[in-house]
């Protein structure tokens, strides 16, 4: 059985209280960010302290044993993902991932009047892309409906493509709602029509074991910073034969081969002609070390505790009389919702007054107001280092949030 207490230990955060600080924090903004464990911190230091150097640009030591932990991370996260080691090409976050997607490989095989199909509940970095290339190329960003509840179905997606479309882009757990998608069967639906899927993993891959080879992603786009890694360092997982065909929109030192002063230029196989200049060294040993962490507690713990930790929130926070959750049902350790008459960004000061960080505003989903007609809610979103005693001094902070003025005068 995971034991949150335990699990607390290995986490600095949680014992370091800021000069700010009036109170133990209360952390409820992990679908933001999570916390590093020590030996993640550990190493990072490791790196800056005894490796430095940068990778595959030298012949001696100390850079060799980092070009081995650059493929034993490249490893790691292959085997965390069911991915084979070349699918798997470091970026700075799933940002940089689903951009890599959208303008290395779609720039090059989308034409004029193709559709992309997307959500009105999908992240910025996972829209923006779209719109821009929908601008460069005249594609089409055309939206799947979902259900009065938020919800993602396969019969909704059946139902919005057409003959035009080329490519669904999508997160397999949304950031505000929470919702989980029937990945697998939305990706064999678009396959058999010949159309390509691009999975934000962001939420999803952090808190639930994901196989790409069983759902049958095309590309998977997710980031260290929030499954206990650092920030800065993400990855984009892509099919070999898709890779192959993706440019790179970033070039440099390390990608490449040869170039000649007749302006010829030969760039090495992926995933190395992806990952021009120097990687975030100290990023990927410590994502390594996250990756491994997560492992050491088991995937399966950590889904079953964080659900049992948000049905219990949302048992406690539905016996107070004046909020209104907007995802109750949800698969996610998210719960957005708000205090009725009262601004989110109001309420989340009042928390933060009380030692509890949670999120609000759109929460880079500036569209979802269209379906929740709400333009923002707070958001407070669990990893597995939170507790139940956290959740009720949320709930007694939440129960004096009508006097919300109370937290600028404190």
């Amino acid at each position: 059985m995971l034991d949150p207490y335990k699990i607390r230990k290995d986490f600095p955060m949680f014992q370091n209280k800021t000069k700010m600080q009036k109170h133990d924090l209360v952390f409820f903004d992990n679908a933001s960010t999570t916390f590093k464990p020590q030996c993640v911190i550990d190493a990072m230091n490791f790196y800056n302290e005894h490796e430095t150097s940068n990778s595959g640009r030298g012949d001696y030591d100390t850079m060799y044993q980092v070009d081995q932990a650059v493929l034993e991370t490249r490893k790691a996260v292959a085997k965390f993902i069911n991915a084979d080691v070349d699918e798997i090409v470091f970026t700075s976050g799933a940002t940089a991932s689903l951009n890599l997607a959208a303008f290395g490989y779609f720039e090059n095989h989308l034409s004029k009047d193709d559709e992309i199909l997307i959500t009105v509940a999908e992240h910025a970095s996972n829209v923006l892309p779209w719109f821009k290339l929908q601008e460069k190329i005249g594609c089409k960003v055309k939206y799947i409906s979902l259900t009065k509840e938020g919800r993602l179905t396969v019969e909704n997606v059946e139902k919005a493509i057409t003959t035009k479309t080329k490519v669904i882009s999508i997160a397999n757990i949304t950031n505000v709602l929470g919702y989980r998608c029937d990945m697998k069967s939305i990706c064999a639906l678009a396959h058999s029509k010949g159309i390509l899927v691009v999975c934000d993993g962001a939420q999803s891959v952090p808190h639930t074991k994901i196989d790409v080879k069983d759902l049958g992603v095309d590309f998977l786009a997710f980031s260290g910073h929030k499954m206990l890694g650092p920030t800065g360092i993400g990855v984009l997982y892509g099919k070999k034969e898709l890779l192959k065909e993706t440019e790179p929109i970033v070039l440099g030192g390390g990608m490449n081969e040869t170039f000649e002063v007749d302006g010829s230029y030969v760039l090495h196989p992926f995933p190395a002609k992806l990952e021009a200049g120097t990687l975030n060294l100290q990023g990927i040993f410590g994502l390594k070390a996250a990756i491994d962490y997560i492992e050491s507690i088991g995937l399966d713990n950590i889904a079953k505790y964080e659900s049992e930790l948000r049905k219990y929130a949302i048992e406690r926070m539905k016996k107070l009389p004046d909020i209104v959750i907007y995802n109750e049902n949800a698969e996610a350790s998210i719960i957005s919702f708000n205090l009725k008459g009262v601004f989110a960004q109001d309420l989340a000061t009042l928390l933060n007054s009380k030692g509890i960080a949670v999120r609000s505003g759109n929460h880079c989903a500036k569209i979802l107001k269209n379906q929740i007609n709400e333009i923002a809610t707070v958001r407070a979103s669990f990893y597995f280092y939170n507790t139940k005693e956290e959740v009720d001094a949320f709930v007694e902070a939440l129960k004096k949030g009508g006097n919300f003025l109370d937290a600028y005068f404190a």
